[in-house]
């Protein structure tokens, strides 16, 4: 279970407007051999709603979308869908699905599209 203390970083890292705070939660949350730890710093990256936190959670295998966990993907899935402005998310998944060299992230991405597109 992940701790209190470490539930409040990520929730004021979620909320910092310094770009550094993206950093700090694909860094230290996403590399997390903690289940939990990685489905709230992918939630903190999708609510962040910026084109670089999205990257993270959308476009790299291991993470986010992308990760082996179902519980942290299916995690992403529902930010994502709790978004009201998915403006950016669009444009990332059309970026994945034309460019990405990985055919599984070019699959998810595609079928998280369809999904959005519901």
């Amino acid at each position: 279970m992940i701790s209190n203390k470490l539930m409040n970083i990520i929730n004021v890292l979620e909320k910092s407007e310094d770009t550094e705070s993206i950093k700090v939660l694909k860094d230290l949350g996403t590399e997390s051999p903690n289940n939990e730890v990685r489905e709230y710093t992918a939630k903190a990256l999708v609510n962040k709603n910026t084109h670089e936190s999205l990257e993270i959670v959308l476009m790299n295998d291991g993470k986010g979308l992308n990760d082996l966990s179902p519980v942290v993907a299916m995690g992403t899935i529902n930010a994502i869908l709790d978004l009201e402005d998915k403006t950016e998310v669009m444009k990332i998944l059309d970026d994945t699905i034309k460019l990405n060299s990985i055919e599984k992230i070019r699959d998810n991405a595609k079928a998280l599209k369809e999904l959005i597109l519901l």
